[in-house]
């Protein structure tokens, strides 16, 4: 009996820990049929299949290949589903029965504050300096809740004079829910977008017109969109767009697009694609690896994510430079529509020379390689609820594994001015998709990246409203989140099981609540341009009298560019401190700006100083 409790014990601290891959498939160098990127420095090509690190083999273990086949083809099953439930039962993880593990006496307030977005929220994200959200779905359904100002209208075919008189963009005033109508003539649908150095949308891609354009869209009052539809080689529908260490956008993937672009000067247009083998070996019968996640790492390479699978790519060489462990258990990319976020950075060097460590989150998706054909015959199979977590910039990197409250696929994945992230939105079944999910995931779930393995996730107050398919979220400069858009049919429907949603919603944090928000800083004095590795002060009312300097930590945060469950551009840093001491009645606080462009792209970040777990409103700074 000793002999098999070990091994029983054995197998739960396999499962509960999570299992790395043994071997990783090979991927071969891209293809460049373009002249690379920046300057060419050699970089070899790293090894994805080396052992865990001595003492951390049974803490970052996955099942290996051979004891995965023990468990299940489809989804590992936990030691409950071999052995008769010795550890507990797995439905204390499903749906509607969240354990007590998970909860919190503060959960967060949810608050209705406009009936009419105008347009379904499809695509959002913040824009520097206006502090407005900038709203827009696509032009193929020629409908939305709000018409062109002054009777203006699109002339759709010049032979049968048809036109639209609808708008598919609109800036949402944060403040006062005010709509500012933007005429939109490529059509956007499933597109992609940054923010430039000076903070000004860039928008690539789309459908049909659309898939090869490249768009702006300036800050300034009275801007309207410029519009590009031949400045990309490849079509890009479902493609992702990162931001790289000078500002420049790399574009990636794509619907029959195995291959990655970097965005051209305005007004002009790519040649030709960089080939890309990896994206045609990752896409399987159902693709499940659009919209890859892709993030510019801390050693300035491009880390890249579809299906299952994880490369490392040189932006300056072209070359695939590492291959990471393959995240068992299914897949993550659309449509099975999993969520990832680069975890926050913390500068603890002002060696510019020393790479700082970077981390990649990515949770849910669907066990099924065929949830998505499944869903179009009204075959709901649940979605994943576990989370893969691994250190990208680590010599040997492996996948630590971790169980949400609930599962969810479509969700999103946004981070706090406090480093925590919340994961919001999205359903509990299916797939992406019109009308392909069923069971929206009501509850939001706070996870602390800091907090012990098994104690990071907080379930949260639940919202009313479905939020599946083409959501999205966008994190505001008081803290509190603006949630939009859900539209799971093909045009605005209004009597379908799943509504077109045009309500916006605001979820306020638990570190809004009455209870702690008397805690919260004001920043008083900023730099509002930072330079890298720079020695900065910022002057800041706290309340309370005395204030340690573990008690603060201070942030700077680029807002993501959301769309279909991924977070393009999302990075948070956590700032170094030198001090914090009395001054003029408040406090200084000198901090430390990110020490290259590699860990803080050029651009605009919203900078928020934290006091014991509550921000301040943020303030718009650029580095550069």
């Amino acid at each position: 009996m000793a002999i098999i409790f070990k091994i029983l014990l054995l197998l739960s601290v396999l499962f509960v820990s999570g299992y790395a891959h043994e071997d990783a498939h090979a991927v071969p160098h891209g293809n460049a049929h373009e002249v690379p990127h920046g300057n060419a420095h050699a970089v070899p090509h790293g090894n994805a299949h080396a052992a865990a690190p001595p003492g951390e083999e049974l803490e970052n273990l996955w099942v290996e290949k051979d004891a995965y086949k023990i468990f299940n083809q489809e989804q590992v099953l936990g030691p409950h589903e071999m052995f008769g439930n010795p550890f507990g039962n797995p439905n204390d993880f499903k749906a509607n029965k969240i354990p007590n593990d998970f909860g919190t006496p503060i959960k967060g307030e949810w608050e209705l504050v406009s009936e009419n977005s105008g347009v379904s929220s499809m695509h959002a994200i913040l824009l520097p300096k206006i502090d407005k959200v900038l709203m827009y779905d696509a032009t193929i359904w020629k409908i939305s809740k709000i018409e062109l100002p002054n009777g203006k209208c699109r002339v759709l075919d010049q032979a049968t004079g048809e036109k639209d008189c609808w708008c598919h963009s609109v800036l949402y005033d944060i403040k006062d829910g005010k709509l500012t109508p933007l005429e939109l003539n490529t059509d956007t649908w499933c597109s992609s977008g940054g923010l430039d150095i000076e903070g000004n949308l860039v928008s690539t891609g789309g459908f049909q017109g659309g898939a090869n354009t490249v768009r702006y869209l300036g800050t300034a009052e009275g801007s309207d969109w410029r519009e590009y539809p031949t400045a990309l080689a490849d079509r890009r529908w479902y493609s992702t767009q990162a931001t790289l260490p000078d500002g420049a956008f790399i574009v990636v993937g794509g619907r029959d697009a195995f291959s990655y672009e970097y965005i051209p000067k305005e007004g002009q247009s790519n040649p030709k694609p960089f080939f890309f083998e990896f994206l045609r070996q990752t896409s399987d019968p159902e693709e499940n690896n659009l919209y890859p996640f892709v993030y510019l790492s801390t050693d300035g390479n491009v880390f890249i994510f579809a299906n299952s699978r994880s490369v490392l790519l040189s932006p300056t060489t072209n070359q695939i430079v590492k291959e990471f462990p393959e995240l068992l258990g299914g897949s993550r990319s659309y449509p099975a529509s999993g969520a990832s976020v680069l975890l926050p950075i913390k500068i603890h060097s002002q060696d510019p020379k020393e790479t700082l460590p970077a981390e990649v989150l990515i949770c849910g998706g669907s066990a099924h390689k065929v949830s998505y054909s499944k869903a179009e015959k009204q075959i709901f199979y649940e979605a994943l609820e576990d989370c893969g977590r691994m250190r990208i910039t680590a010599k040997n990197p492996v996948w630590k594994r971790e169980l949400m409250p609930t599962p969810r696929i479509m969700g999103d994945m946004m981070i706090l001015p406090t480093g925590e992230v919340l994961i919001v939105n999205g359903a509990k079944r299916g797939a992406s998709g019109w009308g392909f999910a069923r069971e929206p995931n009501f509850t939001p779930v706070l996870y602390s990246p800091r907090a012990k393995r098994g104690t990071r996730f907080t379930a949260l107050a639940p919202s009313t409203i479905p939020r599946m398919y083409h959501s999205t979220s966008t994190v505001l400069p008081d803290g509190k989140v603006l949630i939009a858009g859900s539209n799971t049919n093909n045009g605005y429907i209004y009597d379908a099981m799943y509504p077109t949603e045009l309500r916006v919603e605001k979820y306020s944090p638990p570190y809004l609540n009455a209870a702690v928000i008397q805690k919260r800083p004001e920043i008083v004095t900023f730099n509002e341009k930072m330079t890298y590795a720079q020695n900065i002060d910022i002057e800041v009312k706290i309340a309370g009298g005395k204030v340690e300097q573990g008690d603060v930590k201070v942030t700077m945060y680029s807002p993501a560019f959301t769309t279909h469950g991924i977070n393009m551009n999302q990075r948070l840093i956590q700032l170094g401190l030198r001090e914090v001491v009395p001054a003029n009645g408040n406090f200084k606080v000198g901090a430390i700006s990110p020490i290259s462009n590699k860990v803080a792209p050029v651009g605009y970040y919203m900078l928020s100083v934290v006091f014991q777990g509550v921000p301040s409103i943020t303030k718009w700074v650029q580095i550069k």
